[in-house]
């Protein structure tokens, strides 16, 4: 048996054919819909983006209890229970958060692993003093400035080059048995810079700012006039991943791996492109669809099923999909589902699932209704629990460190004990925006979340589900008092 998994970063439904987007050119995400089981109703977990990999790996939620992290000593990781069971893991990725503090213990857990450099700020090549574009909107890194000097045609992407690592390991294996693959893009992640011909079919003769990296920020005066040419730009990144996408599609088509090896496609999240007035991933408004409400498809050479599916899935169930495919046994600390017989027969794996950022709103849906709680009591303290002590770019700080205790193990930690230490988000910052109304939508008669509703027995028991599957997880008793939650 053999498996394929694709993940994007920040890939938004919305601009893909296969979910009714009708100007953005992905026709090799339309090829892949015939093939597979496309599902309607894939949400979110964690985010923003290494909180979604953990739970890639574990199957399991990550933001009740820590923040932005690597994988933890006790932690259950996917890839490497399929290398401890002669099944070679392979990633080749140039999401270069892997190779930060913050995420520096998971490519580790693969068989093999190669990187592709030259993403946003990733500290790549040195130029002293790099010519900085001055008519320009949003942010940016001066490293990211110097990269993209490095970076002149197709072939010399991040992205391209990622892809034919993929596609070389296709070559040199596609005969072996018993593999997993993991090509993961960085794009269509912020800055939205796409090779030229990608670009030149949403829009030629631009003669605005630079303004391909959005803050995470609501929309601001200056940059209303500039919203279509930002989602032409995040639209000319989606056309180049379906383009990366139709080269592994065809290597599937030349080899005949259709007959034996599973796909999955997938992202950690979507994004905001100007959507309710909001840029990016900010906090309260991460939980809308936009954000939360993910593309995924999988094939499964066992039922060889196509077609819509509108089971409700997440995240946390790709890890125990893929170790149930290759006949191994699921840990008892994975939350998530195999995904097997909701492929082949239609079978429902949950009712409801939550999801949501560390410390911020959480929100729950049913399919139907999506209902998003904030942080009620947010002067109540909140912790991080980890025996990993990083942040996104940085270790914890000495400050921090200074209000460590030693917390009793929870459920999944393996009679571990853990440092609990004050509160911080990804970056390490104590202050941060978490939304101060919950909200209602019926995504039947409002599936753009325009009009919140109110009804007091609805909340009252989404408010129930979210305790309820809170204490599945073993999520913190202060976390409760924050949220308001009994």
């Amino acid at each position: 048996m053999k498996a394929i998994m694709i993940t994007y970063d920040s890939l938004n439904r919305r601009f893909l054919s296969p979910y009714g987007c009708d100007w953005v050119k992905t026709p090799n995400f339309d090829r892949l819909a015939a093939r597979c089981v496309t599902f309607d109703n894939s949400y979110a977990g964690s985010l923003p983006c290494m909180p979604a990999r953990r739970e890639l790996h574990t199957g399991r939620l990550n933001f009740l209890h820590r923040s932005w992290g690597p994988l933890e000593p006790f932690d259950d990781s996917m890839p490497q229970i399929l290398k401890e069971n002669g099944i070679h893991s392979h990633l080749t990725s140039d999401h270069y958060h892997y190779w930060e503090d913050g995420g520096c213990t998971y490519h580790t857990r693969y068989k093999t692993w190669e990187c592709s450099r030259g993403q946003e700020g990733d500290p790549w090549k040195a130029i002293v003093e790099p010519d900085i574009r001055q008519d320009r909107l949003g942010q940016f890194y001066q490293q990211d400035e110097v990269n993209r000097k490095f970076i002149k045609t197709e072939d010399q992407f991040p992205q391209s080059k990622t892809f034919a690592n993929g596609i070389e390991f296709l070559e040199n294996n596609h005969a072996a048995d018993n593999w997993f693959l993991h090509i993961e893009s960085f794009d269509p992640h912020e800055p939205f810079f796409a090779a030229d011909a990608y670009k030149d079919v949403y829009e030629t003769g631009y003669e605005g700012p630079l303004f391909d990296w959005p803050c995470y920020a609501p929309v601001s005066s200056r940059e209303k006039p500039y919203v279509q040419h930002v989602r032409n730009l995040y639209a000319a990144l989606v056309t180049m991943c379906d383009s990366s996408l139709g080269k592994i599609l065809d290597k599937m088509d030349q080899y005949g791996l259709w007959e034996d090896t599973m796909l999955i496609v997938n992202t950690d999240h979507g994004f905001f492109l100007g959507e309710k007035g909001w840029w990016g991933k900010s906090n309260h408004v991460n939980l809308l669809d936009e954000v939360a409400h993910t593309p995924l498809f999988i094939y499964d050479p066992r039922s060889k099923a196509t077609g819509r599916n509108q089971n409700l899935v997440q995240t946390i169930d790709i890890a125990p999909t893929v170790l149930d495919f290759f006949g191994l046994p699921i840990p008892r600390d994975m939350l998530g589902k195999p995904l097997k017989n909701t492929i082949s027969r239609n079978e429902s794996v949950r009712e409801s699932c939550i999801y949501g950022v560390h410390a911020s709103s959480i929100a729950c849906t049913d399919g139907r209704y999506v209902y998003i709680h904030p942080p009620l009591h947010p002067e109540k303290p909140f912790y991080n629990y980890t025996l990993m002590p990083t942040h996104m770019k940085k270790m914890f700080s000495v400050e921090e460190l200074q209000t460590l205790e030693i917390a009793q193990p929870f459920s999944f930690s393996k009679n571990c004990k853990l440092i609990r230490t004050e509160g911080r988000d990804l970056g390490g910052n104590k202050d941060f925006f978490v939304g101060n109304e919950t909200l209602l939508f019926d995504l039947k008669t409002d599936p753009q979340q325009e009009h919140p509703i109110r009804d007091a027995e609805l909340e009252k028991a989404f408010r129930e589900k979210i305790v309820e599957h809170m204490r599945q997880n073993d999520a913190p008793p202060e976390l409760y008092e924050r949220m308001g939650l009994s």
